[in-house]
């Protein structure tokens, strides 16, 4: 039996499941427009990296190390993927929205994994 904090955080990662799978449709269906050269789209990819970092360096328990793990190199990694899109030619950003996806999913799956294991 799960605990509830156990079962928010199961239905926290299988939610970044589905927006993975929901970003890795929309990018290879190219049914995604986003203007990728606006300011806001900067600061928030400049926002993800630095929120990934920071789950990086932040100490915590023993035991969340691997969780705080995840969650900071796939913030990094998206953050990244942002800002590589927002110079990419055109015809790139679908597969770039699909490799966030990819991403998101790939970091849900992780997280769901490590809520089972055992402490």
């Amino acid at each position: 039996m799960l605990t509830p904090e156990r079962f928010l955080r199961l239905m926290i990662e299988l939610i970044f499941v589905m927006l993975g799978v929901l970003f890795l449709w929309l990018g290879l269906a190219r049914r995604i427009y986003v203007d990728r050269h606006s300011t806001a789209w900067l600061i928030l990819s400049v926002a993800l990296v630095l929120w990934g970092l920071r789950a990086l360096y932040k100490p915590g328990q023993w035991w969340a190390r691997w969780e705080n793990w995840t969650r900071g190199f796939s913030l990094v990694l998206l953050g990244v993927l942002m800002l590589v899109i927002s110079r990419v030619p055109f015809t790139w950003v679908g597969p770039m929205l699909a490799a966030l996806g990819v991403v998101l999913a790939l970091r849900g799956i992780v997280g769901s994994a490590l809520v089972f294991r055992p402490r």
